[in-house]
């Protein structure tokens, strides 16, 4: 069937208020077409101020414009279950491409959505520019189809890094002339709350086998990456860069050192350096 929009923002929030008004309007007044738009919300059951705030500002404001939005209640996962709001969140998507979204971030690029569709019919991870250009998709950009194959956008907290690793080893990643603010604390100085410090650390423990680094994790991947390697080579798609790797000729991460351009990857002691076979 014919997906009834082109692009799924899938948001989880939580405690914000004039930031998470701001993150939609931002993205709606420079979106093109905004009837193409598919806003996905996801909200914690015990979120008093951000469920206020939806309901009495910013939903009388998209209704106003029309928009198609679906907000979503959940008992609260954490920091650490991030992914789980938006898998669920992706599950009730008809849109032909989904997008993580954040309530502090801030889009720049009028027609960023003419940008995306661009590449309809790509299987593709696409990145914005943001984080200095972190080597990262920090707001992912995926096809549908992927999460389809998996059941899953991502299995772990740090989908950015889930998600690139995987375009990464399928060199299917692409940059777009897209710029977002990133406007979190630890990078502008901006909203310094509760929510952003009570986020957990994922990384940087390769012998906590639930840490993004692990041995299991990274295997996780792997087996994940070979599904989709499965879904392009049915169709059609190349993949000498992933076989390359496979038999030893080629370097699985020299895209993403070549991209990360104010090298934002030292902090974990070269974690890129395993590949199993």
């Amino acid at each position: 069937m014919t997906p009834e929009y082109d692009i799924a923002i899938l948001l989880a929030t939580r405690g914000r208020t004039t930031s998470l008004g701001r993150c939609i309007h931002t993205l709606i007044e420079s979106a093109d077409n905004s009837d193409r738009l598919q806003l996905m919300f996801a909200f914690d059951n015990d979120d008093t101020a951000g469920t206020e705030y939806f309901q009495q500002h910013l939903q009388p404001w998209m209704d106003k414009r029309d928009l198609n939005y679906t907000a979503m209640q959940f008992d609260r996962q954490g920091y650490h279950r991030l992914h789980v709001y938006n898998n669920k969140l992706a599950e009730h998507t008809d849109a032909r491409w989904l997008m993580i979204w954040n309530d502090d971030a801030v889009m720049e690029t009028q027609g960023w959505d003419t940008e995306i569709m661009q590449r309809e019919g790509e299987f593709k991870l696409l990145a914005v520019h943001t984080h200095k250009d972190h080597p990262y998709s920090i707001f992912p950009i995926l096809p549908r189809k992927w999460y389809d194959l998996l059941g899953y956008i991502s299995p772990h907290s740090v989908q950015d890094g889930w998600l690139s690793q995987q375009a990464y080893l399928l060199d299917i990643f692409e940059r777009i002339p897209v710029w977002v603010l990133h406007d979190r604390a630890d990078i502008t100085g901006n909203n310094n709350d509760a929510t952003f410090r009570e986020r957990a650390a994922l990384e940087g423990r390769p012998y906590d086998p639930n840490d993004f680094h692990s041995v299991k994790q990274m295997e996780l991947r792997h087996r994940d990456c070979t599904t989709l390697a499965t879904y392009m080579h049915g169709q059609g798609l190349d993949l000498e860069f992933f076989k390359k790797i496979w038999t030893g000729e080629q370097d699985p991460w020299e895209k993403l050192v070549q991209n990360d351009v104010n090298k934002q990857m030292v902090q974990f002691d070269n974690p890129h350096k395993h590949f199993t076979k």
